[in-house]
């Protein structure tokens, strides 16, 4: 059997279910091996085998080239783009039936996405998002996400049920794993915006270029009637232009650009900014503070543009989004002074709220944020550094250290403070999990996430701003391979109500 027979018979009346995964297999599934961000589908055929696959789809085809009578062997050049295909056909092609959006970048994915999710709101039509914070199929039931961009089944299937809700539009937050991995295979896009690339995942795409090249995938495959829509004020955006066929929206802000954003007003209550396009202008206000929420909202109204809702449509819907969770998102208590939690987890994010905040701040600015484990460490002294600069007030403390030693995590981060002998950090982080101490009357180390935010708050006085950054809208804490129910927004909210931790 070739790969079409095998659509052929995912589409017919008898189809043959779809696994990624060789623990769900059951007897006659089709198993699709594909490679992924920890392992490889190709070690666990034999599990597959085990379990009753009658369909066994691969790239490299060593011992089971040999025609058993048990199980076809289908040998792809890609099986990614294999499962995708799959998915797709055993759900109706839904991805046909829909209209397409994805966002990609370092940062901004997540804010981009709510505020094209919310243009479509104002233009009375239905849309389902896919991405870091929440999982919405327009069922008016939305979950929290597990993964920035899922796996091709849960697309697929997720598609389905949008159709099924009523929806007609798509966005989805587009991650560099995901593109590198083909998860995205099988979807025309309509459209696709790309916000900025900054230092991060360099643990996974090793070099800057491969980071980028994973990034350009999206716009390589967008047809030539679709839209590339590009921050003019990103370096990187010019090297996606040759690397695509789709026609460019250039956007910018108080730049020549085909979307142009002009600020009439930035203060603690929000942005006021005229948007232009096509020779026509609207104004935007919106309560997301800070150019790269300007710049986002530019990005999402390319993609709406795109799609073909209208100016005045599109600036109404980005006006309309009042607050995306984690995101610069202020806890509402009753204090002359402000809290706010953000997802700020690289230094080019941190940078960009702490310069935002700064001026906006009539006292101190205090940061809490840590690193998270088993990642991209270059990022970690350069967030140092970045906090050092910009803030009144630092305290270091734990992320989700997952299997690293939360303690080393720190001794990466501080190396990045000025002039701190690091022959002093290895004694004093070696046994201090839970132990604050000081490397500056400035500078605090706490460990322990819950007893940092906890001194932030209790440090701040009448007019400083408090911001804990790193894990935004996330709802646990990953130690070890165990998750911990751990909200920075509950915690906060926890102290500020009952002055104690």
């Amino acid at each position: 059997m070739n790969f079409n027979e095998l659509l052929n018979l995912v589409s017919s009346d008898n189809p043959r279910n779809i696994c990624v995964d060789s623990r769900t297999v059951r007897n006659g599934d089709i198993f699709v091996a594909v490679k992924g961000t920890a392992c490889d589908g190709h070690d666990f055929i034999d599990q597959a085998l085990a379990n009753g696959a009658e369909y066994i789809v691969c790239q490299q085809n060593t011992q089971y080239a040999i025609r058993n009578t048990q199980y076809e062997l289908i040998v792809v050049d890609d099986s990614t783009q294999a499962a995708a295909l799959l998915a797709q056909t055993l759900r109706g092609n839904p991805a046909c039936r829909l209209t397409n959006l994805a966002v990609t970048g370092t940062n901004g994915k997540t804010t981009v996405a709510f505020l094209v999710h919310s243009c479509i709101q104002q233009a009375g039509q239905k849309c389902g998002l896919l991405g870091t914070v929440i999982y919405d199929t327009c069922s008016g039931n939305s979950s929290e996400a597990t993964l920035t961009t899922p796996d091709c089944m849960t697309i697929a299937a997720g598609q389905e049920q949008m159709l099924k809700n009523g929806a007609k539009y798509m966005v989805i937050e587009a991650s560099s794993h995901a593109l590198s991995q083909n998860r995205l295979a099988g979807i025309n896009f309509k459209a696709a915006a790309f916000t900025n690339m900054a230092g991060d995942h360099l643990d996974y795409h090793k070099t800057e270029e491969d980071y980028l090249a994973a990034k350009t995938i999206l716009f390589s495959a967008l047809s030539p009637d679709a839209a590339a829509v590009l921050n003019k004020q990103s370096p990187h955006s010019n090297s996606i232009t040759k690397k695509t066929d789709a026609k460019i929206l250039w956007y910018a802000i108080d730049e020549p650009a085909d979307i142009i954003a002009r600020i009439e007003s930035m203060d603690t209550g929000g942005t006021v900014f005229k948007m232009e396009y096509a020779g026509q202008s609207a104004i935007v206000k919106t309560p997301l503070l800070g150019l790269y929420n300007v710049s986002n909202c530019l990005a999402a109204a390319g993609l709406c543009l795109a799609a073909g809702l209208d100016l005045e449509t599109t600036a109404a819907g980005l006006s309309a989004l009042n607050t995306i969770p984690g995101r610069l998102e202020k806890i509402e208590f009753a204090c002359d002074f402000s809290v706010l939690v953000d997802y700020a987890h690289t230094d080019d994010a941190l940078k960009n709220v702490l310069s935002t905040l700064k001026p906006l701040c009539k006292g101190k600015l205090i940061v809490v944020f840590g690193c998270g484990g088993d990642r991209d460490r270059t990022k970690r002294p350069r967030m140092a550094r970045v906090a050092e600069r910009l803030a009144d007030f630092i305290i270091v403390t734990s992320d989700n250290p997952r299997t690293e030693n939360p303690d080393e995590i720190i001794k990466d981060i501080i190396t990045g403070f000025e002039n701190y002998p690091v022959e002093d950090t290895i004694g004093r982080t070696k046994n201090s999990r839970n132990t604050q101490y000081a490397i500056r009357n400035t500078i605090i180390i706490e460990p322990d996430r819950k007893k940092a935010i906890a001194s932030a708050i209790r440090t701040a006085g009448k007019n400083d701003i408090v911001l804990i950054a790193g894990k935004g809208h996330e709802t646990y804490q990953i130690i070890g391979k165990q998750k911990f129910d751990f909200s920075d927004t509950q915690i906060a909210m926890e102290y500020l109500t009952t002055n104690r931790i």
